[in-house]
């Protein structure tokens, strides 16, 4: 394949990719407690262009190395920020935020195993066992498992602890990991944690009535896919260019 060619369709590939990432972003930006995810782009290595085939025309070796040249860029990895975003008072009893770092711990099935996942989205609900759920019907859990909320006036105080009428219930179970980025997206605002994941002490601030928003900043979001856009089209008008370049040469040549 003609080299300019090549990098344009990569350079094509890379946009799409990018353009994946930034629609995911946007379609999640009222989704409660999501963290907007990143391309991490790499270029290819550099490739030795040399000459060939020159005739010598002196006693003195002529050096036929014409330079480097670069293949473009590629996604290397996707990576999640997880800055905190911005806390929105709802005056709900269930409606939890957590003030730092850590995360919700979940019970939820996967492929048919009860399997423990995590998550920042506090929009919580009870259901007919009073039983404290995600709005996706998972189990939130304490530190003694799933959490059943007795009747009564229920107060959650900033270290997790839940009571109903001053009577202790449980204490939510909040995660914290040294090492953030070794966590998974999993689906329904969750997260699975991998071997290397290190867990550690949660030191930060449970909010009650308050839920935490997207990080994703709309207008942000939209000036990248405008500029993704952009480039997709400039590297979609190279490509076209080469093809028809590539075209006139080999009709050309079949005509002589």
């Amino acid at each position: 394949m003609n080299r300019g060619l090549y990098t344009s369709a990569i350079g094509m590939m890379t946009q799409m990719n990018n353009l994946d990432v930034i629609t995911n972003n946007i379609a999640n930006v009222d989704n409660t407690g999501f963290k907007k995810d990143m391309n991490v782009v790499q270029s290819f290595s550099e490739e030795l262009m040399k000459r060939f085939n020159d005739p010598e025309e002196s006693l003195v070796k002529v050096d036929n190395n014409i330079g480097s040249v670069s293949l473009g860029n590629f996604v290397a990895e996707v990576n999640t920020d997880f800055s905190t975003g911005s806390m929105k008072k709802t005056g709900g009893t269930y409606d939890l935020a957590i003030n730092g770092d850590g995360f919700f711990a979940i019970e939820t099935m996967d492929n048919g195993n009860i399997v423990e996942k995590y998550t920042r989205d506090g929009s919580f609900t009870v259901n007919s066992n009073n039983e404290l759920m995600t709005k996706e019907g998972n189990y939130v859990l304490g530190e003694n498992g799933r959490i059943v909320i007795p009747n009564g006036k229920i107060t959650i105080s900033e270290n997790g602890n839940i009571y109903s009428n001053n009577e202790f219930v449980d204490k939510l179970k909040i995660v914290d990991f040294e090492n953030k980025e070794t966590l998974r997206k999993y689906g329904d605002n969750l997260y699975n944690k991998i071997d290397e994941s290190v867990e550690k002490p949660f030191t930060g601030t449970i909010l009650q009535s308050q839920i935490e928003m997207s990080n994703v900043n709309a207008v942000q979001e939209m000036v990248k896919m405008i500029a993704v856009s952009r480039a997709y089209e400039l590297n979609q008008k190279m490509v076209q260019s080469h093809d028809a370049i590539l075209g006139r040469a080999v009709n050309d040549i079949a005509k002589k």
